[in-house]
């Protein structure tokens, strides 16, 4: 059990969204990392609280970043799906923020087991990410983000790619048949 004492980081269990946790990806040519969108429902008050105090202790932990005090404009990672998102209906009712990093996340099953598979994790599944809270100050721009640590599957769910298992998409055919 995860007897933890560092109050920025948090377990969230989530459903993924835009799923990089095999590749690093380049969002608008910056650095590669590794990363998802945590989407978090708002019906999890437990979660989002839990959230909401490890961004306001990343706050007071950074306050010699930003000069002595929390800048007025400070960029929270915490988003509402139903103001930013309101278009997909995976962020309908939730709350969501992206979490990174530049090392590589170990990937495991529901009994801590490393995924083999990567087909197995994806874009749409269930489980648990680690997610530290930290303070930046970077060319201008102050806020809270969330640092990604692992993640854990739990339960398959659609597919948020608009992918499909190829059992799904073929039938079986017989090989003297085909292009014939």
């Amino acid at each position: 059990m995860n007897t933890n004492t560092n109050k920025t980081k948090v377990i969230v269990p989530c459903r993924f969204s835009y799923l990089h946790c095999w590749e690093p990806d380049s969002v608008n040519g910056g650095d590669p990392k590794y990363s998802v969108s945590a989407i978090v429902p708002k019906s999890d008050t437990k979660t989002v609280e839990a959230i909401k105090a490890a961004i306001e202790q990343a706050k007071k932990d950074s306050v010699s970043k930003w000069g002595g005090k929390v800048p007025a404009n400070l960029k929270l990672p915490l988003r509402d799906g139903d103001l930013d998102r309101p278009e997909d209906e995976a962020y309908k009712g939730c709350y969501f923020f992206n979490a990174n990093s530049r090392q590589a996340p170990q990937v495991v099953d529901a009994k801590v087991k490393p995924i083999l598979d990567q087909s197995e994790v994806y874009s749409g599944c269930y489980g648990n990410i680690s997610v530290t809270f930290y303070g930046y100050n970077s060319n201008g721009n102050r806020g809270i983000a969330a640092g990604l640590g692992n993640i854990q599957k739990i339960k398959d769910g659609e597919s948020l790619g608009g992918r499909v298992s190829a059992t799904e998409e073929f039938g079986t055919v017989d090989d003297e048949d085909f292009l014939s």
